[in-house]
């Protein structure tokens, strides 16, 4: 099977392409950089054509609210509509759990603005929401960090290990059209406070993590118990990758 990922230059997108390629298909690695750009149609048909599935990894280039809502609606649409000129079977994009819960911040409005254009198209899609991936454990850090204390909520987070994202978005991608939305989620829920202490303690940061359950995440989103972690009201994969086997990892 031809299978094309969008955003295979990134960092799931790259662990994609090699994970389908391992399982015997034929797979086109398509991003701006290897001269496939959703945004300006450079080289879309013709990384589409003879294509039975595409998947889409990108993110946006800028998380400024214009600019993210910009990035993912016509590269969306664009991207819809090559497929549809192509007779491609299968739309596979990659989202984020609890994105409905989250329209505080313009990136997720953003998300779900690409979520609604598949959603209404006429392609058989499966939408995969996934959970943090442990790999941006310092970038959520780093949001909340003013000098050197780190304010964040405990608000609980099931983090997720990019190489089982990568895994599971695979699977949905050989697998028929779900025509709606799974979640995947790693093994362990975890408080967002002690996510980041946990990490300090292994990469000997002497940052303080102060508890505050009005500090927002990523500087601009209120979340509770029940904002970043699946809900239950679809199917749930949840993946083996423990966050201490990753933190482990990190000592080697």
């Amino acid at each position: 099977m031809k299978i094309v990922v969008i955003g295979g230059s990134g960092l799931i997108g790259k662990k994609l392409v090699n994970n389908l390629r391992h399982r015997g298909h034929e797979v086109v690695a398509a991003s701006p950089s290897l001269g496939v750009n959703t945004i300006t149609g450079e080289g879309l048909a013709e990384a589409l054509s003879g294509a039975q599935v595409v998947v889409d990894v990108s993110n946006a280039p800028s998380w400024e609210d214009q600019a993210v809502m910009e990035f993912f609606e016509k590269s969306t649409r664009n991207l819809l509509a090559a497929e549809a000129n192509a007779g491609v079977g299968h739309h596979v994009a990659l989202s984020v759990v609890g994105t409905e819960r989250l329209l505080q911040s313009g990136y997720f409005r953003a998300k779900k603005a690409q979520e609604e254009l598949i959603e209404n198209s006429k392609i058989p899609y499966t939408i995969v929401r996934a959970t943090q991936f442990f790999e941006f454990v310092g970038g959520i850090a780093d949001v909340a960090t003013k000098e050197d204390t780190v304010r964040l909520p405990s608000a609980l987070m099931q983090p997720i290990f990019s190489d089982d994202v990568a895994n599971a978005v695979a699977d949905f991608t050989l697998e028929a059209p779900a025509n709606g939305i799974v979640d995947v989620a790693g093994p362990d829920q975890i408080p967002m406070d002690e996510f980041i202490r946990k990490y300090f303690s292994v990469t000997q940061d002497n940052r303080q993590v102060i508890t505050d359950a009005t500090a927002p995440y990523y500087g601009s989103v209120e979340v509770n118990d029940q904002s970043l972690v699946p809900n239950g009201d679809r199917p749930v994969t949840i993946t083996k990758t423990h966050f201490q086997d990753y933190l482990g990892s990190l000592k080697n």
